[in-house]
């Protein structure tokens, strides 16, 4: 995480053995000894007991006030345990110390961007390249940032002084890449990709960037091969140990097979798909999902049980993550299995959610998400606020539902003036709820979340408002999704462009509000 608080030494378990003797030899001979604390607690970070590592830092802090290397792998520490508040505090005690230390600078801005303070984690890492404009750390660190404030063209310059500075970082071609990706030029996304490849042939991150470009780009069969390398990053839930072999194709009659869920609650809505291809090779079929999911995923047409994530598992031959069955299965855009509704509400509610729509006499009737989980940074750009979708609450003859849970479910108690927006989600306890409230519904407007799937996978009408940035599920500049035959994209042209998408909505809204109402 820094050049200049290397906490994770990755030293082998003979030579941490003998660093962590002779540092508690040295503190058993001079008990004063700040600098023998500070490097036992290194190692022992490094032999994975960060607690331990921690009594240690705080023990140096303690004995030298002025130990500014302690108190910046105090810091490290605190920033990977996600403690932002306290790793802030103490990167500026070392910076107090230290003052011209460009890695201090550089986690600073780090801890400062995990706590959601851009500006000033903009300035850390200006501080840091003023101090090292020889390091590529704070230019990928500033680029990074740049780009996901939408400032695309500035994060490629940033990217690209650090690829000066450093001919022969990967990373630094990842990320230049990642920035021209989100830019449309794809193609030379995916040079940089390669070239990435080129100096780290298994760097796992360039392999996994590689296929959301063939991906996003229509490339399916290359795609799936490299999509496999999310296996080897740590972005993803997906290394589960099961003695079980993973099922690469080989005949399923008579055999019991287990489809785990490794990804978000949209990812498994859109790859229970699946379940009937392989249900009809003979398989009995379990499926291990999010709890919100158990009731309705049950219900899929191939599914013999369906159980929670940490539930104890029925005995299986085979297993298989959800979002590798279409490599084994050779899926390409033309043979995504499209058909429409996979998914189907429970019948035993339909009832109970049609009697809370059923007075309603307005021509339309739409469900309303506006926003994702935000407490996930790199995902707030997919949300907007109930408030940005003001102009749609204008339009005469329209019901909104809110099917928004969550933080930002609180903003349906004070609608924007003019819209008529109903709020039952108080009454939605999973997404089998979810799926009978929907059913009610002509239309289902949605940023890009779970709901948006699974309106897509009932086969219902559903208007998905897309950010700038690229996501490869959605491909590049179509208005349809050859997932979902029910669903029209709608585009941000630029960087957070909610306005644009809006006006458009507004007007598409309005002709199918009168083709309804003849």
């Amino acid at each position: 995480m820094t050049d200049d608080y290397p906490a994770h030494r990755r030293s082998s378990p003979e030579t941490l053995t003998h660093t962590i003797a002779r540092c508690m030899k040295t503190i058993e001979l001079q008990p004063d000894n700040a600098a023998a604390y500070n490097d036992l607690g290194a190692a022992l970070q490094d032999k994975g007991d960060p607690g331990a590592a921690q009594r240690c830092y705080r023990k140096a802090v303690e004995l030298d006030p002025d130990n500014a290397a302690a108190w910046g792998n105090l810091a490290t520490l605190l920033l990977e345990e996600g403690r932002a508040d306290e790793a802030i505090d103490c990167f500026r005690q070392a910076l107090r110390r230290a003052p011209d230390n460009a890695g201090a600078y550089n986690n600073l801005g780090l801890a400062l961007l995990q706590g959601g303070m851009i500006d000033e984690a903009m300035t850390a890492y200006c501080k840091a390249i003023e101090l090292k404009p020889g390091s590529p750390a704070g230019h990928l660190n500033k680029g990074g940032l740049l780009q996901e404030c939408g400032r695309l063209e500035e994060a490629a310059g940033c990217f690209r002084k650090a690829l000066a500075c450093d001919p022969q970082s990967a990373m630094a071609y990842i990320n230049l890449g990642n920035v021209l990706k989100d830019d449309r030029q794809t193609a030379e996304a995916l040079q940089c990709y390669q070239k990435a490849l080129d100096i780290e042939p298994d760097n796992a991150y360039a392999h996994w960037n590689l296929a959301l470009a063939l991906l996003l780009t229509g490339n399916f069969p290359e795609g799936w091969k490299e999509y496999e390398w999310r296996r080897k990053t740590g972005d993803i839930r997906k290394q589960r140990a099961f003695r079980q072999p993973q099922w690469k194709g080989e005949a399923l009659q008579d055999r019991t097979i287990l489809l785990h869920a490794e990804q978000g609650l949209g990812d498994t809505i859109q790859f229970i798909r699946y379940v009937p291809l392989v249900a009809a090779q003979g398989a009995q079929v379990v499926v291990e999902c999010h709890k919100e999911l158990v009731s309705l995923v049950g219900n899929v047409e191939g599914v013999q049980r369906a159980v929670a994530r940490g539930e104890r598992l029925p005995e299986f031959d085979m297993q298989c993550p959800l979002l590798t069955l279409p490599l084994v299965l050779g899926t390409t855009t033309e043979t995504i299995p499209a058909r429409v509704p996979y998914i189907a509400p429970d019948p035993s509610l339909l009832d109970n959610w049609g009697e809370k729509v059923r007075h309603d006499g307005s021509p339309l009737k739409v469900g309303l998400v506006w926003a994702g989980k935000m407490e996930h940074r790199h995902l707030r750009y997919r949300s907007c606020s109930l408030e940005t979708l003001a102009p749609l609450g204008r339009l005469p003859g329209v019901s909104f539902y809110s099917l928004q849970k969550g933080e930002a479910a609180a903003q349906a108690k004070t609608p924007p003036e003019g819209m008529r927006l109903l709020d039952y989600t108080d009454d939605i306890s999973d997404f089998s709820d979810t799926a009978a409230l929907t059913a009610h519904l002509d239309l289902v407007l949605s940023i890009d979340t779970s709901v948006a799937h699974l309106a897509g996978a009932m086969g219902k009408e559903v208007w998905t408002l897309l950010p700038y940035e690229l996501d490869w599920r959605w491909m590049i500049d179509r208005e349809d999704s050859p997932w979902y035959p029910t669903m029209r994209l709608f585009r941000q042209p630029c960087h957070g462009d909610w306005q644009s998408v809006v006006d458009r909505v507004k007007v598409e809204l309005e002709s199918l509000r009168l083709r309804l109402s003849r």
